[in-house]
This record gives C-alpha cells, structure tokens and sequence, in this order.
C-alpha cells in the first residue's frame, strides 16, 4: 500500500458514479455522554495484497503489537507479513461518542493522493466501512465533487462506547458474509438475536445483509482493575489480547479461563525506555500472573489492578474452578452448596411426616 507523491492539484470526482447518493449520519449508537471514549474493533477486508506493515499504516495504528493482539498473531508476527486480498483483519482504534453516535476518534486520517475521489477512498481503500457522503459530512466538505490532493480527511469509522444489558462490552463492527443469520452471529459471539437486532435498528432478522458491518457487542473478561488506574476500563473480550502499563503488562482473554482476565509480566521493552515497577502481590511471593491451588475448586491468583504514578496494582483474588463458578471472589460451593442445604431440609421434612404417619 504506497502512495504517490503528493501534488498540489485538484481532483473532480462526479458523484453520478457512486451508488452511495444519502448523507446518513455515520457511526453506531452510542447514548453514553459526549467525549466518552473507548475503544473497539472492525473488520477489514483488505482490497488487494498488501502487508502488516501497511495496513497499520493505513490505519494509523500505534504499533504492531496491537494489530496482532486485535487479531490473536503470535508477538512474532513480522510487520513484512503478506495478506492476500479479501482476507479479513480485525482493526483496533479509539472511539468517540458525540451527539448519539460513536465514530473513530480522529482517527485514521487520510491524506487524498492523485487520482483520488471520495467514493474510491470510501469503497475501495476502506473497503466500504464507511460511505463517501459520512466522510464528507465530519470534514465539512460542501461540494463531493471537488477534493484537493494532500488534503487530510477523517475517516470515521463506526464504533459504540454503550453498556449492553448492564454489561461493558466491547463494540465490534462485524462484517456480515454470504449466508449468515443473525443467530449465527449471535451465537457465535456469545449474545442474543434480540440483542443485535435492537442495536442495529433491524425490524426483523431478514433485514441482515452480506457485505454489511452490524454492531456486535462482544463479552469482555472480568477483571480487578480500580477505577483510578490508567487504563479503566481495560476491555478485552475473547481470543485477544492486550499490552497495557506502558508496555509491562500483557493481558489475555480467554473463554476457557472462566473469563477471566489473565494478566502477567510482558517480557518486552517498556514503552519509552526504564525499568518496569515490581509486579509482586503485597505480602506474598506471588508476582502478577501467578496462581496457586486453594482447594479442588478454588484458586489464589496475583491480578492485575491497573497502574498510575510509575506504581502497577496488583490484588491477591480468590477463583472458582469448578462448572458453575462464578469467577473471581467466588465461593468454591457456589450454587452446589445451597442446593445440598436444601437437599437435607427435603429430606428431613419427608422423614418427619412418615415418623407423624405412624402415630
């Protein structure tokens, strides 16, 4: 994905050619109070070959680590890996709720090259994850028609900063294939068919269309983080994983782990050089990450608590480990125990009535 240099001249692009003609409003719906961010993810479907390297480019994606957090790569991955057109990547970016809508939070810019329209900046290096009208409208462009090469465009990526069914969650801009339901998805990502008609205004499950991107909110691991920590919320939903702290912490998610979020030391370079805070759980000899068997159902685990002022929290949490468990600062019997209580009192109540019966 190169650009050609860049030349001061104009560029027309008759809009009689493009089948998006509506200046609908861009973004998902996001009810929660103008300036909250967050931050999601959406499918690309890439629109030729091209590299890690440029995508994150394209995307003005911090690192590369993150591009293969978003999408489960091993760290190893190199930035000169080539994809082939029509495979998908995930893509991570910040997002921004104003007036009722989310979209990506200044961010990607892109800077228009010769040749260049809104339509095919729109269709075809985005791949159609947002319309050319959406890109006119949060640019302020007053004529479609008429761009000028060098100029920077916003590109506002759908997105939702929203709670779900009083769950944090994160906002995944899902792209539909040929032959999905919306039961399909919804079973796929853990959540409800009336969940993801509500949220993306669809009468009824025949309204889903392939090539489209639907908002799917994506369940999250429980975590211990404090509310003052850099990082709150951390939002990291199944099959990811995340470099937080500067760099000294890698998070993972992971459904198998009873969705809990496993956080340990990250082994890399701290973000802008020094050395990482010591990670040990006060009191023990426990560092983050660390577990220990409390009993055939319960573990002790060193969890990561977010950080601030150079320091990394850390809280010793107790698991549950058997079907059934709740998580974190769960009971080992959970539900189990209460269903024996009242096992015996059955029990007790019917021996009482034969012994009355009798007399």
């Amino acid at each position: 994905m190169k650009f050609p240099l860049i030349f001061p001249t104009l560029i027309i692009l008759s809009s009689i050619f493009s089948p998006q003609s509506t200046a609908q409003d861009p973004g998902f719906r996001c009810t929660n109070p103008t300036s909250t961010t967050c931050n999601s993810l959406i499918d690309y479907k890439l629109p030729n070959t091209t590299t890690l390297s440029a995508i994150t480019t394209l995307f003005q994606i911090r690192n590369l680590r993150s591009l293969l957090a978003a999408n489960n790569l091993p760290i190893t991955t190199s930035k000169d890996t080539v994809y082939n057109a029509t495979q998908t990547l995930k893509i991570p970016f910040p997002c921004l709720c104003r007036n009722g809508t989310g979209i990506s939070n200044h961010r990607p810019i892109y800077t228009v090259v010769p040749d260049d329209g809104l339509y095919h900046i729109a269709a075809e290096v985005f791949s159609s994850l947002v319309s050319y009208p959406q890109i006119q409208k949060v640019n302020n462009i007053s004529d479609a028609d008429t761009i000028l090469v060098g100029q920077e465009l916003w590109i506002p990526l759908p997105c939702s900063c929203d709670d779900v069914d009083g769950e944090a969650v994160m906002h995944y801009g899902y792209l539909v294939a040929a032959g999905n339901s919306v039961g399909g998805i919804a079973m796929e990502f853990n959540t409800t068919e009336s969940t993801l008609l509500d949220l993306n205004g669809m009468g009824s499950a025949a309204d889903l269309k392939a090539d489209t991107i639907i908002d799917v909110p994506l369940k999250v691991c429980k975590t211990s983080l404090r509310n003052d920590s850099m990082d709150y919320p951390l939002l990291v939903p199944n099959n990811t994983y995340i470099f937080t702290a500067n760099n000294c912490v890698r998070c993972e998610c992971s459904a198998a782990n009873n969705w809990i979020l496993n956080c340990e030391p990250a082994g890399i370079q701290k973000r802008n050089g020094g050395t990482c805070p010591s990670m040990q759980c006060a009191g023990t000899s426990f560092d983050l990450g660390n577990t220990t068997s409390d009993s055939p159902c319960s573990l002790s685990r060193c969890a990561y608590g977010g950080y601030g002022n150079n320091t990394i929290y850390t809280e010793l949490t107790q698991e549950s480990t058997c079907p059934g468990g709740s998580g974190n600062n769960s009971s080992p019997s959970g539900n189990g125990a209460k269903g024996l209580r009242w096992s015996f009192v059955l029990a007790a109540s019917f021996i009482g009535l034969l012994h009355l019966l009798r007399l």
